[in-house]
């Protein structure tokens, strides 16, 4: 595994990249065998200190990790203890996904810059007052087909608030979000004929 740990303004010590490598090491080599790279990121804010942990494990799977606390070796113990937790809960589906091949079609992606609070020159307006949005990157992504559980393991392995999938089931387009209750949204457009 290739492993990258990095401060955002703060020293990383040999110490705590030794037992970042350490740490990982036993976690994947108790649940999960073969991840590509790890990225371990330590963060000093006001009163605390946050790691955050991404690793790649392969066909499109990210797990990543967050963890906050008073010192900078118990911030990365909360988002290895975090990792692990999410490893375990999943350590089943993710052998026999990592095993299966996993259809995908790529798709085209845009970052959009925020809009501006207030406008910095009011001749720059269109006519209609609304401005359009400047696309700040454009990629290709791809959009793995998947059943409905598996896309909420990604959600859920990536700690991230929405995913876009290929439904296995039935070859359409489908989303699963994380909803403000902490539960998980599906959204499964049905398309009816002539509509």
């Amino acid at each position: 595994m290739n492993l990258t740990v990095k401060g955002k303004n703060i020293d990383i010590g040999d110490a705590l990249k030794t037992r970042a490598q350490e740490s990982l090491d036993h976690i994947f080599g108790k649940y999960f065998s073969n991840p590509i790279e790890a990225s371990v990121t330590m963060s000093r804010e006001t009163y605390f200190f946050q790691a955050q942990i991404a690793v790649h494990v392969g066909r499109g799977i990210l797990l990543q990790a967050e963890g906050q606390a008073d010192t900078a070796n118990a911030a990365y113990d909360a988002a290895a203890e975090t990792l692990a937790k999410r490893l375990r809960r999943y350590k089943r589906r993710l052998r026999d996904h990592h095993r299966a091949a996993t259809e995908s079609m790529r798709a085209q992606a845009y970052i959009l810059a925020a809009e501006p609070e207030e406008a910095e020159e009011p001749e720059a307006a269109p006519a209609n007052g609304e401005a359009p949005p400047v696309v700040v990157a454009e990629m290709q992504t791809d959009i793995p087909t998947l059943t409905v559980s598996e896309a909420v393991m990604r959600l859920d392995l990536a700690n991230s608030q929405a995913m876009m999938f290929l439904n296995r089931a039935h070859g359409g387009l489908n989303m699963v979000y994380r909803r403000n209750d902490g539960n998980i949204g599906w959204v499964d457009p049905q398309l009816r004929a002539g509509a």
